[in-house]
């Protein structure tokens, strides 16, 4: 597996492997109606634009094949993470999480933050990162349960 910095190029598979995680891997945690109202996020051109021109954008490939991705922005707010449906459990996501931790703490921030799907809790928790509230945010009309988390850097 190679870690890299993800450029322009990336994007069509980055919002392809965006919309296929949500769509297999979140079906438990989150009704048709939701999957498909967060799958949606991926036709915001100038959002995933605005992802590549000012985030550190990290990418895991294997073989060629793009099979996670995590972004950080502003140095202390993980943004995106989100691994391949084929490659979860393999430990991509970890892979990707401590490049940008050590990234920040390299920036001496002393707080990582993300706003963090039902999915993905139990691996930001495993991370050290606690949770700081329950959100309801509205995504084209249709609430989703989040969690916005935390993790002191010392």
């Amino acid at each position: 597996m190679i870690i890299r910095k993800g450029n322009f190029s990336d994007l069509a598979a980055m919002r392809r492997l965006f919309t296929d995680t949500i769509s297999s891997v979140c079906k438990n945690d989150y009704n048709t109606d939701q999957i498909n109202a967060w799958k949606s996020g991926a036709d915001n051109d100038e959002r995933w634009l605005k992802v590549m021109e000012h985030q550190l954008v990290m990418v895991a490939e294997i073989k060629g094949q793009i099979t996670g991705f995590c972004t950080l922005d502003h140095g202390n707010y993980i943004d995106l993470l989100f691994v391949h449906k084929d490659f979860q459990h393999q430990g991509i996501a970890g892979k990707l999480y401590t490049f940008i931790e050590r990234e920040a703490r390299h920036q001496n921030q002393k707080v990582l933050t993300a706003d963090v799907s039902k999915t993905a809790r139990p691996f930001f928790e495993k991370m050290g990162f606690m949770v700081i509230t329950e959100q309801t945010v509205s995504v084209k009309g249709t609430d989703l349960i989040n969690y916005q988390m935390q993790k002191e850097l010392n």
